[in-house]
């Protein structure tokens, strides 16, 4: 990689010290998690509602508008807005809970990602400020007045912006080092008319000292210098001087709890959390700030009339020393680190050519980068209660996460989304590290080694899940996910792999697959029952909690995900195994216990079995479930379990074999005595290009079978990616009888019909780049070893054959048609939003949706999930590899296929 100097300081950067000890940490919803819960009822969502943030100091972390704090979340900057209409400050991101909303939580304020460097040396976001009274009340009525089916509300609907009386704003940061720290935020008053913006920086200490604790008694403080100055002083980080450029007043309260507010009972403090806003909104009416200029939370405050169509900027700077010129070489610094963002992305994005492209792929990364956050939660002073408060109720002991005590989590961690999704979860943040490590593998590197420490991991061996729920089981996606990450960081420092991290990650892992043994293959017999396995509504059940007749589920995707995670653990090992010859055996364990899943699931056609996965009927596989009267049936729901097989798929290169005489030879040995396993599953005898030889459940018919489903316009194939759900189930409905209730499975392109798992997504249609990512990585990997010899029918039923890489371009192709503009200047992912797609203050900034609509790619869900979504930068610079691999191999003879896969929707 070139030494740009971002890439020079991310050499220089271990983990969250130095250039990354500040950056975009602060969460934008703390309210309605599970950590802030101290309710008798477990009833997160109200026990800290939005209205009563203002008001309530919170115990596990700080939330904000823009906001940047240290790695530990104790110095905490952001912002705050007033449009001079409001009751209320906007200083954090509003949206409505699981049950005011007709398809569970949901965001309603507008903001986008645009830049950040892995260091945060420079980064910019942007929010779009109503100028008129912010719709909340408008929001929530129409929204509880609407049903499943219909379509959420959204701000956008209420015709708040519809004669752009609204500001752009936007938040800038740029290191001048680091500890030194330069923000600008620039309001842009779109309307027609002038307009007035009050804008507050805001400064607060995330409250340690309210809880009863020794070690935490200490309080700091912050104090003012006339108006221009705001002293901070930590115990933990020293002084800083928060600079502020010609604002009106400076403004204190403390971030603690405004008990007579919320709970009639006397404060603390005259001054409390909500004092800056209700001095603010009241007219400077209110005694609610701290007239000695001190206290624990502070705001600047710059009051503006902006011209129409013209903008205002403020300017600030956090600095660990004092300065006489704070100002002085200000948009110098600020065009020298853009100029750095730039050369570090040039270099990232080298190999992607088209404009449009690099825009979506450098707002995904920045995304990444924006939804980083400090989680902090030690579940078992969270079961206990804290000293200074009374207990909580003693259901919860034994209620939610009560088995996970070990549990202390005080990281930075990739959020999915730090609104709708702000905490960990398993599998997504496994996806996550694939874009992550292509600008900062050690950062993802790091985030697979959190969930396996020995404070997250369960001593079982159990990955936490997520929050809600840390028992619940994810799918096993983190030895993927470790490969991929050890393979992209190795082609990033010339060929030379980081051994000393898949060993660590590999250790770790032995407990997890242990677990997944144990645990969810209770038979014996390389069938495994995972649960809702993070596919909340795909099947008839709800698949997380016990089938309602007593019966035993087992599930192809489950059984499909462990043949992967051998694959994935044999692979790892056998990498090892080149440096340190001890892990043959290990690699061979893997070798084995593979064969072992792969023999079982073909066994699934033998007449005789008790259990049958694969349907030779359909040529598909199914999840299966058994009666208590000892029948078994299978449940033929045409969904994305039965594509997980193509999961399981790994190549092996016969030279790396050579120089593993122990693995040889047991691998010889063990196929010499199973012929039937050797001919069967793995394709061992056949060499493929290269000499190579492939590991993998599909054989050539079922691979055919399972391909010719997955590419059919009519079941699975979408414009946009593979349907989480076939479209056939859409006229054909699965219905299954039970007790004289009939359960039935559609097919649903877009948000869901149910209310399995809370109701907020849905996998009975739309596309889900995880999965999709998965089936993309897996076609090239096929492709590696059957080489240009092997055709599929693409789509089906068109008489295209074409190579197994073109078919993974192609799919490329139609997710990434999701966010480029079409041949009208649409984009898919804005669906008939009109703003959205002719605004040119709207139309270029993307919004990276948790799931789209299975037959238009309108985004669906959480707006802001750039962590699994964020894929898509990886797939466009995937897609770009091949097609100019493709473009110089056949130079003097271009395939026409290739050239037009991505127009041919079939």
């Amino acid at each position: 990689m070139a030494n740009s100097a971002e890439r020079v300081r991310l050499t220089l950067q271990k983990e969250n010290r130095g250039w990354k000890k500040w950056g975009p940490y602060l969460t934008e919803r703390q309210w309605g998690t599970v950590r802030e819960d101290y309710s008798r009822n477990g009833d997160a969502w109200n026990y800290i509602t939005h209205e009563m943030a203002r008001s309530k100091a919170y115990r596990w972390g700080e939330e904000g508008i823009g906001g940047f704090s240290d790695s530990k979340q104790h110095i905490c900057l952001s912002f705050a807005f007033w449009n001079h209409k409001d009751k209320l400050l906007k200083e954090r991101i509003f949206g409505l809970t699981n049950t005011e909303a007709n398809h569970g939580e949901d965001v309603k304020d507008l903001y986008y990602y645009l830049d950040s460097t892995p260091t945060h040396s420079y980064m910019k976001m942007l929010y779009k400020y109503p100028q008129n009274l912010f719709p909340y009340e408008k929001i929530r009525q129409e929204n509880a007045r609407r049903g499943k089916s219909e379509l959420e509300y959204e701000i956008t609907d209420t015709g708040v912006f519809d004669n752009d009386e609204y500001f752009d704003i936007y938040i800038e940061y740029a290191k001048a080092d680091e500890e030194d720290f330069m923000i600008r935020v620039t309001a842009h008053n779109r309307g027609p008319k002038d307009a007035p913006i009050t804008i507050l920086p805001t400064i607060a200490f995330r409250n340690t000292w309210s809880w009863g604790y020794p070690d935490f008694d200490y309080k700091p403080m912050m104090n003012g210098v006339g108006n221009r100055i705001i002293e901070v002083n930590h115990r933990k980080h020293g002084k800083f001087n928060y600079y502020l450029d010609k604002t009106d007043e400076i403004l204190f309260c403390e971030n603690e709890t405004n008990f007579k507010k919320l709970y009639g009972t006397p404060n603390a403090s005259p001054y409390p959390k909500d004092g800056i806003n209700d001095y603010i909104v009241s007219g400077r009416k209110a005694k609610t700030v701290n007239p000695n200029q001190i206290g624990t939370k502070a705001s600047g405050k710059f009051s503006r009339i902006v011209k129409a169509g013209e903008s205002v900027t403020v300017r600030m700077r956090f600095v660990n020393h004092s300065i006489s010129e704070p100002f002085g070489g200000f948009d110098d610094m600020f065009d020298k680190r853009i100029r750095e963002a730039d050369e570090f992305y040039e270099e990232i994005q080298r190999d992607v050519k088209d404009k449009e492209l690099l825009s979506i792929q450098r707002q995904a990364y920045a995304g990444m980068m924006w939804n980083k956050q400090f989680y902090y939660y030690n579940v078992y002073e969270w079961l206990k209660g804290d000293p200074a408060h009374p207990g909580p109720a003693p259901a919860r002991k034994w209620g939610r996460n009560s088995g996970w005590k070990h549990l202390y989590s005080a990281n930075l961690i990739s959020m999915p989304d730090k609104w709708e999704y702000p905490w960990f979860a398993a599998w997504d943040s496994a996806f996550h590290c694939i874009p992550l490590a292509r600008i900062d593998a050690d950062f993802a590197k790091r985030q697979l080694e959190i969930l396996l420490r020995e404070y997250y991991m369960h001593p079982n061996g159990q990955i936490p899940a997520y929050e809600w729920n840390f028992s619940d089981v994810n799918p096993p996606v983190h030895a993927w996910a470790t490969w991929k990450v050890y393979e992209i960081d190795r082609e990033q420092n010339d060929g030379v792999g980081d051994i000393e991290f898949l060993e660590k990650i590999f250790h770790k892992l032995l407990l997890n697959f242990t677990w997944w043994v144990n645990q969810k293959d209770d038979t014996g017999n390389n069938i495994f029952s995972g649960g809702f396995l993070g596919l909340d509504n795909i099947g008839v059940f709800d698949r997380s909690t016990p089938m309602p007749f007593g019966g035993k589920l087992e599930q192809a995707d489950a059984t499909g995900w462990m043949a992967m995670y051998t694959l994935n653990m044999l692979r790892i090992s056998v990498e090892i195994s080149l440096k340190q010859p001890v892990y043959q055996d290990m690699a061979s364990k893997f070798f084995e216990h593979f064969l072992y899943i792969a023999g079982a699931m073909e066994a699934m056609g033998d007449k005789n079995s008790t259990i049958s996965l694969w349907d030779e009927e359909d040529q598909f596989y199914y999840d299966v479930i058994h009666i208590p009267n000892g029948q078994s049936i299978l449940l033929k729901v045409r969904s994305i379990v039965g594509l997980i097989p193509l999961f399981a798929v790994e190549i092996l290169d016969p030279q790396m074999l050579e120089k593993m005489p122990v693995f040889k030879r047991r691998v010889e040995w063990v196929l010499a005595n199973r012929p039937d396993l050797a001919r069967l599953i793995s394709r061992w005898f056949e060499s493929g290009k290269g000499e190579n030889r492939l590991l993998a459940i599909l054989r050539g018919h079922r691979m055919k079978m399972i391909l010719k489903r997955m590419l059919d316009a009519q079941e699975f194939l979408s414009d946009y990616g593979i349907r989480a759900m076939s479209k056939f189930h859409e006229e054909n409905p699965y219905k299954f009888y039970i007790n004289g209730e009939v359960l039935q499975v559609g097919y649903t392109p877009a948000e869901a019909l149910t209310n399995i798992m809370g109701g907020n997504s849905n996998w009975r249609g739309p596309i889900w780049f995880p999965l999709n990512f998965l089936i993309f990585d897996s076609l090239i990997k096929f492709h590696s070893y059957y080489g240009d010899d092997y055709e599929v029918e693409y789509p089906t039923n068109s008489g295209n054959l074409v190579k197994i890489d073109e078919v993974a371009v192609a799919l490329g192709e139609r997710l990434i048609g999701i966010f480029k503009k079409d041949e009208n200047d649409r984009r898919a992912v804005f669906g008939d939003n009109e703003k959205m797609q002719k605004d040119p203050h709207f139309r270029d900034n993307i919004l990276f949706y948790e799931y789209f609509h299975g037959d238009n790619g309108r985004g669906c869900g959480a707006e802001h999930q750039t962590g699994w979504t964020g894929l898509i930068a990886e797939i466009i610079l995937k897609t770009s590899q091949i097609k100019a691999r493709a473009a110089a191999t056949f130079k003097e003879d271009p395939e026409p296929e290739l050239e037009n896969l991505a127009v041919d929707k079939g």
